[in-house]
């Protein structure tokens, strides 16, 4: 599934290609890609609640939280998330690519992808699509697109 939405992600929201495609076609054109019906389903139903979550991403439990709060993750998100999936999170924050709303998002995304475990890389591409589809957060999805594509030079100390 996560594949799926990489390569639409990919061949057409980051190409600024036409996104208003036919759901049968869009669906025809991944099966021939190779992708199998089960996961296109999941992947476009994934990305349909991600849409949603601008409809209604002021919730509560969010404009509630102090912005020196701490995120403490639950068990189902500690199994799904490693060390350094958190740690970069944090990381996201500290520098502001993400504030408290959008980072809920990130999670309530990579809580329904339909694996065990995200790898850092998996997270990143998470926290890309969600600011993408999150209005008003143009230059921190341009700060993480650099962080996504941009290759370290040097070394880092």
């Amino acid at each position: 599934m996560f594949d799926i939405l990489v390569y639409l992600f990919e061949n057409y929201v980051h190409n600024e290609s036409e996104i208003f495609i036919n759901q049968a076609d869009l669906t025809r054109e991944l099966s021939k890609a190779g992708f199998h019906d089960d996961d296109i389903f999941k992947a476009l139903r994934w990305l349909e609640n991600l849409s949603k979550l601008q409809e209604s991403h002021v919730k509560p439990y969010l404009t509630k939280a102090s912005s020196n709060a701490v995120r403490l993750y639950t068990v189902q998100e500690q199994r799904k998330l490693d060390v350094e999936c958190r740690g970069f999170l944090m990381f996201l924050e500290q520098i502001n690519v993400l504030d408290l709303a959008t980072r809920e998002m990130v999670l309530d995304r990579v809580m329904e992808l339909d694996s065990a475990e995200v790898t850092l890389e998996d997270l990143k591409w998470v926290v890309l699509m969600v600011l993408f589809n999150a209005p008003g957060h143009e230059a921190e999805y341009a700060q993480m697109e650099d962080l996504l594509f941009l290759e370290p030079v040097g070394a880092t100390h």
